[in-house]
C-alpha cells in the first residue's frame, strides 16, 4: 500500500474531492428538479438534457463554457456594461445586529464570545459606509442614459457584499450579485437584483465575471476571499493582462497594519510605481470621488452618453 504522503496518493485525494464536489452539484439539480428525476446513465438521453453526462469529469470544459455564457448573456440582455466591484468581509454585520450580537454575548460571559463581538461592532460601520458609497454610484447612474450607468456588483453574500447590494437596492437600481457554491452553503443576500442573482461552482469563472465588466474595484477589510480577489486584479493590471482601473483600498488603518507593500518595493519584488495601482480610502466620498476623478465623470451624467 503507498504511503499517504506519496504524489498518487495525493493525486487520489483531489480527485476524490473533485468528485465529491461533481455529486454535491449533481445533487443540487436532482433537488431543484421539478420531477425529481434519478440520475442514471442512459444512452438514448439527448446529450444536453442528460445531468448524468454532463457532470462528468470529461465534459468539464462544457460546464465552463456555460458558466461563463449564463451570466453574461444575462447582464447582456439587462444592459449591464459597466460595474463597480466591491469586496469584503462576509463576517461583518450592521451596527443595530452587531450590537445585538454584543449584548448576547455579555449576557453569556464567554470572554472569547464577547471579543469576537467587540470586533464585530468595532467594524460594523464598514457596512453602513459600504451602503453608503453604493448609494453614490447609484444615484448617478440614476441620471445617466442606460449604455452609461454603473452597477454594483458583489461576490452576493452577507457583510459588506450585503451592503453594497442593499445601497443600490436602496435608490431601485439594477445590482449584481456572483455567488458561489461552498461546502456551508452562502446564501445570496436578500437585495440583489434576482434577475441578476448568479450562482458558480467554477471559482474561477466567478472571477472572469468579476473583472469582464469592471471598471474599478473597492476592496473593504476581508478575510482571505478579499486578498485573494484584490491580489488577482492587481496582478493583472500590473501584468497588462486587464486594462487599468481604479483599486481603493477602503479602511487605511486596517490595510496599513496588514499590509507593508513597501517591503516588496525594498526587496526589489515590485517597483515604487507599482504602489500607485492602490488608492486608501476612509469616506464613501473618497472613493465615488476617485472613480469620478479616474473617468473624468461630472456630477450628472451628460445627456450625450459618453461615460467610461
Amino acid at each position: 500500500m503507498p504511503d499517504s504522503d506519496t504524489p498518487d496518493s495525493s493525486e487520489d485525494q483531489i480527485h476524490d474531492l473533485q468528485a465529491q464536489r461533481l455529486a454535491d452539484a449533481a445533487l443540487e439539480m436532482h433537488l431543484m428538479s421539478e420531477d425529481r428525476p434519478r440520475l442514471q446513465p442512459n444512452a438514448y438521453r439527448l446529450a444536453f438534457a442528460d445531468n448524468e453526462f454532463l457532470l462528468r469529469r470529461e465534459t468539464r470544459g462544457i460546464r465552463f463554457q456555460l458558466e461563463l455564457l449564463k451570466p453574461d448573456l444575462a447582464q447582456q440582455e439587462l444592459g449591464i456594461d459597466s460595474t463597480i466591484v466591491v469586496f469584503g468581509s462576509a463576517r461583518f454585520r450592521e451596527p443595530a445586529e452587531a450590537e445585538r450580537q454584543l449584548h448576547k454575548a455579555q449576557a453569556s460571559g464567554d470572554t472569547a464570545e464577547i471579543r469576537r463581538a467587540q470586533a464585530l461592532l468595532r467594524n460594523a460601520h464598514y457596512y453602513e459606509k459600504s451602503r453608503r458609497f453604493a448609494q453614490l454610484v447609484a444615484d448617478y447612474s440614476l441620471s445617466c442614459p442606460e449604455q452609461d450607468r454603473l452597477y454594483i456588483a458583489t461576490g452576493g453574500g452577507p457583510g459588506i457584499m450585503e451592503a453594497a447590494n442593499r445601497g443600490a437596492h436602496d435608490r431601485g437600481v439594477l445590482n449584481v450579485g456572483l455567488n458561489i457554491l461552498l461546502p456551508h452553503e452562502q446564501e445570496p443576500n436578500p437585495y440583489i437584483s434576482p434577475e441578476l442573482s448568479f450562482k458558480f461552482h467554477y471559482f474561477a469563472l466567478r472571477k472572469m465575471h468579476f473583472l469582464m465588466r469592471a471598471k474599478a474595484l473597492v476592496a473593504f477589510p476581508g478575510g482571505f476571499g478579499t486578498l485573494d480577489e484584490l491580489f488577482e486584479v492587481l496582478t493583472l493590471v500590473q501584468c497588462k493582462k486587464s486594462k487599468p482601473v481604479p483599486i481603493f483600498l477602503f479602511g487605511s488603518d486596517y490595510w496599513k497594519r496588514l499590509l507593508n507593500l513597501e517591503v516588496l518595493v525594498e526587496e526589489g519584488a515590485i517597483s515604487q510605481q507599482d504602489l500607485e495601482l492602490l488608492q486608501y480610502v476612509d469616506e464613501p466620498e473618497q472613493a465615488w470621488e476617485g472613480i469620478r476623478k479616474f473617468y473624468q465623470l461630472r456630477d450628472n451624467c451628460p445627456c450625450s452618453g459618453t461615460g467610461p
